[in-house]
């Protein structure tokens, strides 16, 4: 329970994605997702756990379908806030922040444990 010097996050959404960029659609969907969010004045933090940690990788050049990355980049230049597993980051050879496009911090899942406790409105896609 939160005490009542506890901050929260009542217009915040956090979205959790644990699906690499290409083995679903639901780094896209995530992406659409959030950019709605945005638009309509949340504040969103999305937390890539898993192979979500390899959606923000520089320099994707899939064939056909939307880079991820730079769909990502979008959201963060509009004040989305983005993690990544540290522990995910590193099981798939991304050891520190250059892996990713700016804007992207490495950090705990721990960090992921504080943001739910301050909001009701988290949505996980993949598994």
């Amino acid at each position: 329970m939160l005490s009542e010097n506890t901050e929260t996050y009542n217009d915040t959404l956090i979205i959790v994605l644990l699906d690499g960029p290409y083995v679903s659609e639901y780094a896209d969907i995530g992406y659409k997702l959030a950019r709605s969010a945005l638009k309509n004045d949340y504040n969103v933090k999305i937390f890539l756990y898993m192979d979500g940690a390899n959606i923000p990788v520089k320099n994707q050049a899939p064939r056909a379908l939307p880079v991820s990355s730079v769909l990502f980049e979008d959201l963060i230049e509009n004040g989305c806030e983005i993690k990544v597993c540290i522990r995910c980051a590193a099981a798939r050879g991304h050891i520190d922040e250059s892996s990713y496009i700016e804007g992207v911090g490495i950090t705990s899942v721990y960090d992921l444990a504080e943001w739910m406790e301050k909001t009701d409105k988290v949505i996980t896609l993949g598994g």
